[in-house]
């Protein structure tokens, strides 16, 4: 299962317990996070205010993930790497960013995604 920035940051912007609404959805999961996410949220976790607050709380939740890097930096942008990494290791993606949830769903691969406040749902093609 490979969580996106975004997804490690919904806990705190939309009061949702990532981890266990994951694991009621779809039982037990190995959660992991990309070298590349980290260094996003890490960035962002210098921000002031609710952002900056969101990054630091995904980074928390981060550690609690595996970490790979999703492969040289050449090979495109981190959304398509990470659609990439997902088709090549046969792994869903938690995601609420549209344009990678699109790109995802439109290889097939499934995905996570909140759904209203604090509602995760399982989108599939």
């Amino acid at each position: 299962m490979l969580f996106d920035a975004n997804a490690l940051m919904t806990p705190l912007e939309h009061g949702v317990d990532l981890f266990s609404e994951v694991q009621a959805l779809i039982g037990a999961f190995d959660p992991m996070v990309p070298t590349e996410v980290r260094a996003e949220l890490s960035g962002l976790a210098r921000q002031r205010g609710r952002r900056g607050a969101a990054a630091r709380f995904g980074l928390a939740l981060a550690r609690r993930c595996a970490e790979e890097s999703l492969g040289p930096a050449e090979d495109g942008t981190v959304d398509g790497r990470i659609a990439r990494y997902a088709r090549s290791h046969d792994c869903m993606v938690v995601t609420s960013d549209r344009e990678l949830r699109r790109a995802l769903l439109d290889d097939g691969v499934p995905v996570l995604a909140l759904r209203g406040p604090r509602r995760i749902t399982l989108e599939r093609r």
